[in-house]
């Protein structure tokens, strides 16, 4: 092989906060083992030798992300030792990327040194604004969260730790694109991702207190867009990750996200035991993959389940074949179809029909001018 990208949940569905949109937790309890508990020393050694075992050579690269739950949750020592492991492990010398999505509830300056000195690109979790966050992202104890994590954000920027902000969007967090976008921007986000939230499985869309509406989410990338266009005019860069998976597009290169590039099947979910999955939101019984212990990589890849995913993910819903933003959105994630009597459909398609009509002449210019500076 000649890329791994790996997504570690090294504590499971564990977590230190009560997100009340949580998409994980919603998944831990609708399988026969909600929390299979932190991975063991045997299960990092075997799933770092059978990753480095399945790369070609040193132009191979191999990315270990980590996510829950809440990763932290593992321990320091958890990551000393995997990082020591790796280290260890990759003779054939090729590029090893580290990453890790938290709370942030956890980081203290041991943490952050640690964090910088093995190069961890940080995500850090940030519902917008204090208000936006506290009302849907208390702890274990119903408590406010944003100073915590806030400082923490802080610290990891004081010791120079590469660091990203995710931005769930909510129905509230929808109607305030202006205030959230500057709000991140002054605590020091230069990199930004916005996701849309998620509804629990089995629960019409759009029927939670929280949830995203077609609407909603339009007017949200639209107002938002405007202001990171004006910022770019003005020669103030700061990075939206899907606006910027949008500029790729136009120019002919790849996205770097699987929702914006139209396929499925750039990652392993590796949960604490071990059990292997296809993707982060189809951690459910039917599609587990397997266990690192006792198959390959190389067989994991080519087995009939991951293949019939990839087959899935590839069926876009028929009405893209007409979309004039086909090359743009790919039919979207693929969590985000639903099946009803007339067929397949996206169920933000709404919300992309009106960002592209809003800002594709926009995009075109900017991926116009990028593409200049490259030759």
């Amino acid at each position: 092989m000649k890329n791994l990208n790996f997504l570690i949940k090294p504590a499971s569905s564990l977590c230190n906060m009560r997100c009340r949109y949580c998409f994980y937790e919603d998944e831990a309890v609708n399988r026969a083992e909600a929390s299979t508990g932190r991975m063991t020393t045997e299960t990092v050694d075997c799933l770092i030798q059978q990753a480095f075992a399945a790369l070609d050579n040193r132009n191979s690269s191999v990315t270990f992300a980590f996510q829950g739950g809440e990763p932290t949750l593992a321990g320091l020592d958890y990551y000393r030792y995997f990082v020591e492991k790796v280290y260890q492990h990759n003779a054939n010398h090729v590029h090893v990327n580290f990453a890790i999505q938290t709370n942030g509830l956890m980081i203290d300056e041991q943490w952050a040194v640690f964090l910088a000195a093995n190069r961890f690109l940080v995500g850090i979790s940030m519902d917008g604004t204090k208000a936006l966050h506290d009302e849907l992202r208390p702890d274990a104890f119903g408590r406010s969260t944003w100073a915590r994590v806030t400082k923490a954000l802080s610290l990891l920027q004081k010791n120079k730790v590469d660091t990203n902000i995710l931005c769930v969007v909510t129905r509230s967090c929808a109607k305030s694109p202006v205030k959230v976008y500057h709000t991140l921007q002054k605590l020091g986000g230069n990199y930004l991702q916005f996701t849309p939230c998620l509804d629990p499985l089995g629960k019409t869309r759009g029927s939670m207190p929280y949830s995203i509406t077609p609407e909603l989410y339009g007017h949200f990338l639209c107002g938002l867009f405007d202001e990171w266009y004006r910022d770019w005019q003005a020669g103030r860069y700061t990075s939206v990750r899907l606006f910027d998976d949008y500029i790729y597009l136009a120019m002919g290169m790849p996205a770097g996200t699987c929702a914006t590039s139209g396929s499925c099947g750039n990652y392993l979910v590796v949960e604490g035991n071990g059990s292997l999955y296809p993707c982060d939101f189809y951690c459910l019984d039917e599609w587990k993959l397997g266990v690192v212990k006792d198959t390959s990589f190389v067989e994991i890849m080519q087995c009939d389940k991951e293949r019939r995913f990839l087959k899935d993910g590839a069926e876009h819903p028929a009405e893209c074949n007409s979309c004039r933003w086909r090359r743009m959105c790919f039919g979207g994630c693929k969590r985000d179809w639903y099946v009803d009597s007339t067929g397949k459909h996206n169920y933000l398609c709404g919300a992309f029909q009106m960002f592209f009509e809003h800002s594709f002449p926009r995009i075109e210019q900017i991926a116009k001018q990028q593409k200049a500076c490259l030759y």
